[in-house]
Formats: structure tokens, C-alpha cells, sequence
């Protein structure tokens, strides 16, 4: 039998080297000259540029993928779940109106499969370059018996930039305001746990395409979470922007009342969403409208709340970067909560 090695334990330090490597040949392009030093030491170092700041203030947010993660191990999509990884974290830091500066990854697995983690590492590298930021670092863990064969955990930590008098934090939010809405790719990376089980109770099959769409059940659960950065940022410089919200978990209910103050509420209209036929598919007979509401995007993925004046010109420059957007409702007086008419 010979000696006790690590490897015969479980773990290829060999190809977790080799995987390393392969790594930060992929990431290369996303990193700036701000990155003074990243992967390959212990500690990234980056070196932000603060000039004309009056307080720079650092903006940070962490997330993972959920249990959406079990579609991928069930298809083989193993591409888009690194875009979510991304967007989860910098559309949050996003919100305040931060700029995203960089990223640090971790996945954990039982066993390596390099074929399959570079692919996750290969999204999570085209998410950084979307939204303009640098992959600095990351762990790969490889744990035996701790995952069963060929599953995987992701987590992602996101570190952005804002000058303290251009923070977002809602606080400015008055009566009259318009929320613009901006569209969703699908369910993104919430209500995974609702999703699967729909499919579990009903027998849909994942790799079917099925009537009203043009790609697979599994293509389109698993289409990557939009990031939203470059354009919000554009529109941050142009126009006032009161507050954002981006709806995760909890849908437009659980997330909007998160930026707005005490003493208003805001009105959306339904009818006006564009209509995503994934949702209604999913609902079905089986799940109730407001059990859908309250767990879903339901086709809106980012939300904005400009003051009247400025309107029509946000919805001008949202609609040139092609995010497609849509007046959603109003601000009035009110507590705090969403009303969805």
C-alpha cells in the first residue's frame, strides 16, 4: 500500500497547482493598473484612485449562488454560475452608487475537476469584466467527503468605491419620484429552492425545450444574473439618482421598502413589467400570485428612483445602453411599503 500521502486522502495538491496556473492566465485581462499586486501571493494589494474625493468611502458586499447551483450540477451548465457569482455582489455594492474596484472568489468541492471549475472560474472572470473590475484573488478548497462527487459551493466578495456626498442611500426619496424599472434574463439567482421543487413535483424535464420558448427548461433557469454596473454608473454621472434597489430574494416587496425612508411608499404598476413567460410557467397552478411576488424578480431585476425632472432623461440614457427600461410606478406619502397594483 506504501505511505499515507495527501493525495491518496483526497487531495491533488499537483493539480490544484496546475489549476492555480491555468487561473491566473484566465484572469489576466480583468485586471487593472490599480491591481498592485493579486493572485499568486497571500494578499491581493490594489491602490484606488481617490483624487478630487472628499471622503472615499469603501462599499462592500458578499453573496454566493444558492441552491441554483444544483441545476448546474443536473445539466452540466457550468458557464453562466460564475456571472452569477458576480452580479450577486456588485449589483448590491451598486446600489449605493458605488463603482465596483474588485472581486475575490471562493469554491469549495470534494474532489477537483479542473475541466469544470475553469469554466466556473472562466464566468466568474467575464462577470469582473462586465462590470469593469478586477479578479484579485480567490481559494479553491478541496475537501473529501465533504461535498458529495461532482458538486461544488461558490461565495464572492465584492470591495467598491464612492465618494461620500455621491453615496445612494434613499434618504432623498420625496413624493412625485418615478421608479424606472429594468428588466430581469429570468428567475437570476433567487427562489432556486421554489424552482426545483417545482420542477421535482410536476416531472419538467430540463433538457426539454418546451412550447413558447426556444431553449431548454435547464438554458433557461440557468441564464446568467444581468450586470447592471456600466450603465448605472453612466447614469450616476449624468442625472440625480434618489435610490436603487436590486431585487434578490424577496422580489420587488422584500427589497424595494430596503432604500426607501419612513414616510413614503411606493406605487408599481404590474401591467406595466414586460412579460417574461418563464414566471408564468413556473407559477403554473400549483404556487399562488403572491407567494410568486414575494419570492421572485418577476421579470424586474434592477429598480431606479429619480426625481420627475430627470425622468425622461434616465429612461433616454437606460434605454441607449440597451437595458430596456420601463417607467414602474411612483413615489407618494405613505410608510415605507410597496404597493403593487
Amino acid at each position: 500500500m506504501g505511505s499515507l500521502t495527501y493525495k491518496r486522502a483526497g487531495v491533488d495538491a499537483d493539480a490544484q497547482d496546475a489549476f492555480a496556473e491555468a487561473i491566473g492566465r484566465m484572469v489576466a485581462g480583468t485586471r487593472p493598473p490599480e491591481v498592485v499586486s493579486g493572485i499568486g501571493g497571500f494578499a491581493a494589494a490594489y491602490a484606488p484612485d481617490v483624487s478630487g474625493m472628499i471622503r472615499p468611502l469603501l462599499v462592500s458586499g458578499t453573496d454566493g449562488v444558492g441552491t441554483k447551483l444544483k441545476l448546474a450540477f443536473e445539466t452540466g451548465i457550468h458557464d453562466t454560475v460564475g456571472l452569477d457569482l458576480v452580479a450577486m455582489c456588485v449589483n448590491d455594492v451598486l446600489t449605493a452608487g458605488a463603482k465596483p474596484l474588485f472581486f475575490l472568489d471562493y469554491l469549495a468541492t470534494g474532489r477537483l475537476e479542473p475541466g469544470v471549475a475553469l469554466r466556473v472560474v472562466g464566468g466568474i472572470a467575464e462577470g469582473c469584466r462586465q462590470a469593469g473590475c478586477a479578479l484579485v484573488g480567490g481559494e479553491t478548497a478541496e475537501m473529501p467527503g465533504f461535498y458529495a462527487a461532482g458538486e461544488y459551493d461558490l461565495a464572492g466578495f465584492a470591495v467598491g468605491l464612492v465618494d461620500e456626498p455621491r453615496l445612494v442611500t434613499g434618504a432623498a426619496v420625496r413624493p412625485g419620484d418615478v421608479v424606472l424599472g429594468l428588466p430581469s434574463s429570468g428567475v437570476h439567482s433567487n427562489g432556486f429552492s421554489l424552482v426545483r421543487r417545482i420542477v421535482a413535483d410536476r416531472g419538467l424535464a430540463l433538457d426539454r425545450t418546451y412550447e413558447g420558448f426556444d431553449r431548454t427548461l435547464g438554458e433557461l433557469l440557468l441564464a446568467p444574473t444581468v450586470i447592471y454596473v456600466r450603465p448605472i454608473l453612466d447614469l450616476l454621472a449624468r442625472v440625480e439618482v434618489r435610490a436603487m434597489a436590486h431585487v434578490t430574494g424577496g422580489g420587488i416587496p422584500g427589497n424595494l421598502p430596503r432604500v426607501l425612508p419612513g414616510d413614503v411608499h411606493a406605487v408599481l404598476d404590474r401591467a406595466a413589467i414586460p412579460p417574461n413567460p418563464l414566471f408564468p410557467f413556473l407559477q403554473g397552478a400549483d404556487v399562488d400570485d403572491a407567494e410568486m411576488w414575494n419570492v421572485f424578480n418577476m421579470g424586474v431585476g434592477f429598480l431606479v428612483v429619480v426625481p420627475p425632472g430627470a425622468a425622461d432623461e434616465a429612461f433616454a440614457l437606460l434605454a441607449a445602453a440597451g437595458l430596456r427600461p420601463f417607467v414602474a410606478g411612483r413615489i407618494e406619502a405613505g410608510a415605507g411599503e410597496v404597493r403593487l397594483t
